[in-house]
């Protein structure tokens, strides 16, 4: 059976890391702790003379002072490491911790996971092909040598930087050696630790490039794993739930997140906030416990995004000169359905199309697989049709032969409305209002992975109000956006008020319109 070591690096708060290492070594497994150089001495007293006598705990042999973006933190690392594989010789798996991380699972369930997954879990991806890097430095972390602290000397690392810089002293990376990256937080088999420790004593030439690396605990193990592992048995992925705001901040977690945690495919959690007492209580019980069975539905993420952007209104990128000097046609008109529910568009569309001859195409904008004619590679995927809008637009009026064309817009896409009801042609909209179940709304938030079959129903309760407002809100963006003329379809309306909206925006015969408008089923869920 699988026992862990976990490593631990900390450098404050020494009571939570007394429960923290003795929460976790209660279930059998053990832990190498390195408590930071540059702490106060007495704390690191206080740690020692509590769990000196604990056999499950060990302490890195050297105490390293650890600065941000060093290699001092690798370096404490593997202090703590070599520290973990001496005093625990049965510990078939290392996992990486910080003070901040606390236990999603039991350690039976981890146990019978890692027992399950004969694999490395680290983040490994391709340092120079991969976009995992989103801002700052990105080659310059490697090929020149860092040897300020940019938090610390941030004066004297640009200096040092930009003379390199200016005198070409750049450098290759280790023979042999593919750059790879990824999250510090992995969890390594010991014959991994043991591989890379041995691969250390020989390669001193790697240990000196990582040494004036920038940021190499993002790089080091990743790139030694990569090294060293078939990539059969590497998983590319972290063990430890984390996210991080638009602001390449750490996302906090507190006390109502506890059944939202413990449904994600993770081990581990970080950063558990320090004002969530009861969080820390309720999963430092969590451990130890027997018996406990998990739903994994695996929505934290895509959840998170969709709270954080709630009220925010998105700004396409400045555009190219070519669309803002392009028309669609002064003497064209483009009439926009606009609905949230998808099929009702899609059932209205089809019969517009049984009554006119007027062609009518879905949601282009929103869905990869509408069925678009070949328009010499534009519409090929949804980034390229909505950059070149504009041009698509003219393209398809062109390809239909036709002077009036309707498409499909989610409510979502305000955006899209305004750029087109800005454009000189005659733009119309019609808008479908819908009625919103509880049911319809839980399986739209599994359609758009908001949730899953096994979300907790505490969660979809607390969920359901929130995406009924974002809803609501569309609506209100749309009526207060000024669109002349906007036109509309409730499905609490009668079939006469309907025909007469539809009249107007087909201009069409109210005879015509109420044979649409008398669409079977039209709104049926």
């Amino acid at each position: 059976m699988a026992k862990i070591a976990y490593i631990l690096l900390c450098h404050k708060d020494p009571d939570a890391i007394i429960q923290q290492a003795e929460r976790l070594t209660a279930a059998g497994d053990c832990m190498a702790i390195h408590f930071d150089g540059r702490a106060a001495p007495e704390d690191y007293r206080r740690i020692r003379a509590e769990l000196d006598d604990n056999p499950n705990v060990t302490f890195a042999r050297k105490r390293i002072k650890c600065g941000w973006g060093e290699w001092s933190l690798v370096e404490a690392t593997l202090h703590a490491l070599r520290s973990a594989i001496e005093e625990f010789p049965r510990a078939t798996h290392f996992y990486m911790l910080s003070g901040d991380c606390m236990a999603v699972k039991t350690a039976e369930y981890a146990h019978r996971f890692l027992d399950g997954h004969d694999k490395d879990f680290i983040e490994s991806f391709d340092f120079f092909e991969s976009n995992w890097i989103k801002t700052g430095m990105r080659e310059d972390r490697l090929i020149y040598r860092h040897v300020f602290n940019e938090r610390k000397h941030k004066k004297f690392f640009y200096w040092s930087h930009a003379l390199q810089k200016k005198f070409g002293l750049q450098r290759g990376v280790p023979d042999g050696i593919q750059m790879q990256i990824g999250s510090q937080w992995w969890c390594l088999r010991r014959r991994t630790v043991e591989w890379i420790l041995e691969f250390l004593r020989k390669r001193r030439d790697v240990i000196r490039f990582f040494r004036t690396t920038w940021i190499p605990d993002e790089t080091f193990f990743q790139t030694l794993v990569r090294h060293l592992i078939p990539e059969a048995e590497i998983e590319t992925r972290t063990l430890t739930f984390l996210m991080f705001s638009d602001y390449g901040m750490p996302v906090n977690f507190y006390n109502d997140h506890y059944d939202l945690l413990l449904s994600q495919d993770f081990l581990f959690a970080r950063k558990i906030s320090p004002e969530a007492k009861e969080l820390k209580t309720r999963l430092g019980r969590l451990y130890a416990a027997q018996g406990v069975e998990f739903q994994i539905s695996n929505e934290g993420r895509s959840l998170y995004k969709f709270l954080a952007q709630r009220g925010r209104d998105g700004r396409r990128f400045a555009p190219r000169f070519w669309e803002t000097e392009s028309t669609l046609g002064r003497e064209r008109e483009l009439l926009i359905v606009v609905c949230k529910k998808w099929h009702i568009a899609k059932r209205l569309l089809e019969q517009i199309r049984q009554v006119t001859n007027i062609p009518a195409i879905e949601y282009l904008f929103h869905e990869e697989d509408t069925p678009l004619p070949d328009l010499g590679g534009i519409q090929a995927a949804l980034m390229k049709r909505t950059r070149h809008r504009r041009a698509l637009m003219r393209m398809l009026f062109e390809y239909y032969e036709t002077d009036k064309l309707i498409i499909c817009l989610d409510p979502g896409a305000i955006d899209l409305m305004n750029d087109f009801h800005s454009d000189r042609s005659s733009t119309r909209f019609l808008h479908i209002e819908c009625d919103f179940s509880d049911e319809y709304l839980i399986g739209h938030a599994n359609r758009v992975g908001l949730a899953g079959e096994r979300t907790p129903k505490l969660t979809l309760e607390r969920l359901l109000p929130t995406i009924r407002n974002d809803i609501l809100h569309e609506g209100d963006r749309i009526r207060d956006a000024g669109f002349n003329p906007l036109y509309k379809m409730r499905e609490t309306g009668s079939e006469d008020e309907n025909a007469e909206q539809l009249s107007g925006f087909l201009s069409l015969p109210q005879d015509k319109a109420r044979q649409i408008a008398g669409t079977r089923h039209l709104f049926a869920d």
